[in-house]
């Protein structure tokens, strides 16, 4: 049994937490000086972490070890798994030319990229972090974006920081379920508390990605649209979570963002529509010149290439780009048919019925009557206190878990799309094999994370930053978005600190509601620059060992959201804006 010491060196919290905060510092330095690949860095800083919890904790080394791998299995398993069976259904739509049918669909909406990235990479990436989260978003907008003609590294950093409001209820609510876990804290609280924060992020990410994209005349031009996209995505952010349900929150938001601002371009549009200009000279003046793709729709990056045989879109759905002789691209107007272009939502409407089935008390019963929770063999801890630790509990629920729904509603998507079954089977090994970095450093990165969490490391930075009293209210986000830049999971960091929060709010006067809130709104934040977010974004489009590049690209939108968030619950615990906590 390994007792956690959270002051190893000298009974000094200070002196410990430098050595803690060792493993963090090694990945950054990494991915965003050295431009280290991602798998690479990651290795680097769990070989840290590993030292330090041996060196200066005093772990065992058969502890350090079964940490290691019971951080590395989680990392597959959910969080992988639900990654590669999402991208398997992207896949079978590339494979199809369906693709190309749901790109067209979206472009026919605006033909100027930036609404067409507020309602891609904030909208759509919403609703399928309401369904999968864990960096499917990122992984299929970032895509999308480049089948409309964006650069690849503009996609992956756009989709990056467009998965940040919709996090916390990402998942089927899986971060607020999880935090009222751990912190013992009313879960429709806690919903309603991060509810009364999100919203208001959500009002500034759509003008950040027209920024990002455009600059100061995409703003000029583009405000109205992403005002409207953040504030009807927000009100309704609030109104589900506060009043519905928080299982439904990212679902809805998702529809209404979208929505308003389809409504908005019916009666108003940008005075001048805004297409990228790169190498290929991928410019134009006509309402579909949004929808040039880069090769066979930027699947390139992907390895996959539009299927020819037959099984796709039949009649004028089956006209796409082509490349000309000059390097150029050549657009020819293509008419989708219904059915065609029904097939091409088909299966994210599957998605969304599958999971709304799986909820289904019933259902949801038998889903879970296989799940098998034990301790990780191996790994025995107990907190500073005595107390067992539950970090050693692994549960596995491969009947109800995300990835497997996600499998399920692909099996189905299969005959929908007319793909043979030999096909399909291709194109999931076409996944794993374009994940394969991907899937390295995102169970590398857990490892780590579970490595400083079992030995103690990332409790005695979160006691650290606990000494600051009141002003705590403003490091209380930053606990948060540290934990969810090291894991990549706002779950994985409301499991790791939520309790933390709680009791460090007791301890210092403040809301314990407030804190354990805070510490999933500011993670929300560190996603974007998570080493496995930055995989995921640069092997979806084709960029994978650039992850440093990305990383130097957001890392600014990350620090300004999340000291925005800081001064929003500072101001949420005292009298000026206390009157927002329930």
């Amino acid at each position: 049994m390994y007792k956690q010491v959270l002051d190893p060196v000298g009974d000094s919290l200070g002196l410990s937490s430098i050595f803690a905060a060792l493993p963090l510092l090694t990945l950054f330095v990494l991915l965003g000086v050295l431009r280290m690949k991602a798998w690479k860095a990651s290795l680097i800083a769990l070989g840290v972490a590993i030292v330090v919890a041996l060196a200066i904790y005093s772990m065992p080394v058969g502890q350090t070890l079964a940490a290691t791998t019971e951080g590395a299995a989680f990392g597959f398993f959910p969080i992988m798994w639900i990654v590669l069976n999402a991208i398997f259904i992207y896949t079978m739509t590339v494979v199809t030319g369906h693709f190309d049918v749901l790109r067209r669909s979206f472009a026919k909406v605006s033909d100027d990229q930036r609404v067409q990235a507020v309602i891609i990479a904030f909208c759509f990436g919403a609703l399928l972090e309401a369904l999968a989260g864990f960096g499917t978003p990122v992984a299929i907008t970032s895509v999308m974006l480049i089948a409309l003609g964006f650069r690849p590294i503009k996609a992956a950093s756009v989709a990056l920081v467009a998965n940040t409001a919709p996090v916390a209820f990402g998942a089927i609510a899986v971060p607020i379920t999880t935090l009222a876990t751990v912190s013992g804290l009313p879960q429709d609280d806690l919903g309603a508390m991060v509810g009364r924060q999100t919203p208001i992020l959500a009002l500034f990410v759509p003008l950040a990605l027209v920024f990002m994209i455009d600059g100061r005349r995409g703003l000029r031009q583009t405000w109205p649209a992403a005002v409207v996209c953040g504030a009807a995505f927000g009100v309704a952010q609030f109104a589900v979570s506060n009043y519905v349900s928080i299982e439904l929150t990212d679902i809805v938001a998702s529809l209404v963002g979208a929505g308003a601002t389809v409504l908005l371009l019916r009666v108003w549009s940008p005075t001048e529509s805004y297409v990228e200009t790169e190498e290929r000279e991928l410019v134009g003046t006509t309402a579909g010149r949004g929808a040039v793709a880069a090769g066979s729709s930027g699947t390139a990056s992907l390895g996959i290439g539009s299927d020819d045989t037959g099984s796709g879109p039949t009649g004028a759905g089956r006209a796409d780009t082509r490349t000309g002789t000059g390097g150029g691209a050549a657009e020819i107007e293509v008419v989708d048919s219904s059915a065609d272009v029904a097939r091409a939502y088909a299966p994210y409407l599957i998605i969304i019925a599958v999971f709304v089935v799986a909820q289904i008390p019933a259902v949801k019963d038998a889903l879970d009557s296989v799940t098998k929770t034990f301790g990780w063999p191996g790994l025995h801890i107990e907190n500073s206190k005595g107390e067992p630790s539950t970090i050693s509990d692994f549960k596995l629920n491969w009947l109800g878990a995300a990835g497997t729904l996600l499998l399920i509603a692909g099996l189905i998507t299969i005959p929908v799309l007319r793909i043979t079954p030999a096909r399909a089977a291709r194109a999931y090994a076409d996944t794993w094999r374009q994940m394969a970095f991907a899937l390295l450093t995102v169970m590398t990165v857990l490892a780590l994370a579970y490595v400083m969490n079992a030995s103690g490391q990332t409790t005695t930075l979160g006691l650290w930053m606990a000494g600051a009293g009141g002003f705590f209210a403003v490091l209380s986000p930053i606990l948060g978005w540290l934990g969810v830049a090291v894991t990549g999971s706002d779950t994985s960091s409301n499991s790791l600190f939520g309790a933390l929060q709680v009791t460090a709010a007791k301890q210092t006067g403040l809301d314990p509601l407030l804190m354990a809130a805070a510490n999933s709104s500011g993670g929300v934040l560190g996603k974007m620059i998570s080493p496995q977010n930055l995989a995921i974004a640069a092997a979806a489009v084709g960029l994978s060992g650039r992850e440093g590049d990305l990383f130097r690209k957001v890392f600014v939108w990350s620090v300004l959201f999340v000291a925005g968030m800081c001064v929003l619950v500072y101001l949420q615990s005292t009298s000026v804006l206390g009157w927002m906590v329930p």
